[in-house]
């Protein structure tokens, strides 16, 4: 599988593969924890069939359960079959995974996550009773570093706002107010998986990248074929600013009035990270004022009102936070599920391992 070559996150060095899981006789017994839509798609019938030739499905699990209360526990069935569980393959509508529910489940060794973030559901004590945790997030980065691309490639050209404005003029543009791509500089707000994915992939162009993150060294960037800048430099330096930090309660409004001035007049600002990562406010008063242009997949608030002017700006390009996986793509993060469940069965490291020192960097 293409993702299975995913970096480790900004800030840190390639850590090594989790060290081997410990034998489990016979087959690992497994209990799905998502709810039924998440199983239907990630779960296609191939994956699921890889799966039940590695693994004894339980046929019960707490994406059956009530949503209320705790949907491990308050089922006498699901409590009583979590004492011989080894795996939880989970996956979103995943209940908590709290003290009681570890405690339950005396045998489980492994959390292998068929979505992205594990940080609203796993209780730290799992990392203490040295339970592994996987996520699929690398399989949910890919598709967004390709959408990111391919609007990146458009922006040169400024390819949304001209093309908004040909369908009001009925008339082309003039060729020398088309910018073009050759030779652009291209700003990554963050050196996350799929900030470093986008990286890489822009290595086909004839572009200047440059990338600014506070756990990201020079050299780092270097590899990613990038230019390591400070935040001031990222904004003022762009033509096309792509914005992939994670949302952490320090990031929230960090791309702000002022940094939003820094752009150049006519730059294009990308966000397919978190809509509240950049000042709503600001920004609508830049894309009023034409000054910029912004392709945006995550907004603040999301959806927005009707009465938003982002709307019916030719210069705001927006689509509705699909660069995700969607589709027949969330297929490919029951596929790496999967994988990891097979390295489990036979005893060999996991490669898509979240630490506990991980989640304060991660969304």
């Amino acid at each position: 599988m293409r993702t299975e070559s995913e970096p480790a996150p900004a800030g840190h060095s390639p850590s090594p593969e989790a060290a081997p899981t410990a034998a489990v006789t016979g087959r690992p017994t497994v209990m799905l924890a998502m709810n039924e839509s998440s199983r239907a798609r990630v779960l296609v019938p191939a994956v699921r069939e890889r799966l039940e030739r590695v693994a004894e499905v339980l046929s019960i699990s707490p994406g059956n359960a009530a949503r209320s209360g705790n949907a491990f526990l308050d089922d006498p069935a699901i409590r009583a079959a979590l004492a011989d569980v080894d795996v939880l393959l989970t996956g979103w509508g995943c209940p908590a995974i709290t003290p009681d529910v570890l405690a339950a489940a005396p045998k489980l060794k492994a959390i292998i996550h068929a979505a992205g973030s594990v940080k609203g559901f796993v209780d730290p004590a799992t990392f203490e009773r040295g339970i592994q945790v996987t996520s699929a997030v690398v399989a949910n980065a890919l598709p967004v570093a390709e959408f990111t691309v391919a609007t990146i490639v458009l922006s040169g050209k400024r390819a949304f706002r001209l093309g908004a404005e040909y369908k009001l003029s009925k008339q082309r543009p003039d060729p020398g107010a088309v910018p073009g791509s050759y030779g652009s500089t291209v700003g990554l707000l963050g050196a996350s998986r799929i900030g470093r994915m986008v990286a890489e992939r822009l290595r086909a162009f004839d572009l200047e990248v440059l990338i600014s993150d506070p756990y990201l060294t020079a050299a780092e960037a270097a590899e990613l074929g990038a230019e390591l800048v400070e935040l001031d430099d990222l904004f003022s330096r762009s033509d096309i600013l792509s914005v992939h930090a994670p949302l952490l309660p320090e990031t929230v409004g960090l791309v702000d009035a002022r940094l939003l001035g820094l752009l150049k007049d006519g730059s294009v600002l990308i966000n397919t990270a978190r809509g509240r990562i950049v000042d709503a406010a600001a920004l609508e008063r830049e894309c009023v004022a034409g000054r910029i242009d912004a392709v945006l997949d995550v907004t603040d608030p999301e959806p927005l009102p009707p009465n938003s002017p982002l709307l019916d700006l030719p210069n705001v390009f927006l689509t509705p936070h699909l660069a995700g996986a969607v589709g027949n793509e969330v297929a490919r993060l029951g596929e790496l599920a999967v994988s990891e469940l097979e390295r489990f069965a036979a005893g060999t490291p996991l490669k898509h391992v979240i630490s506990s020192t991980e989640l304060g960097r991660i969304a």
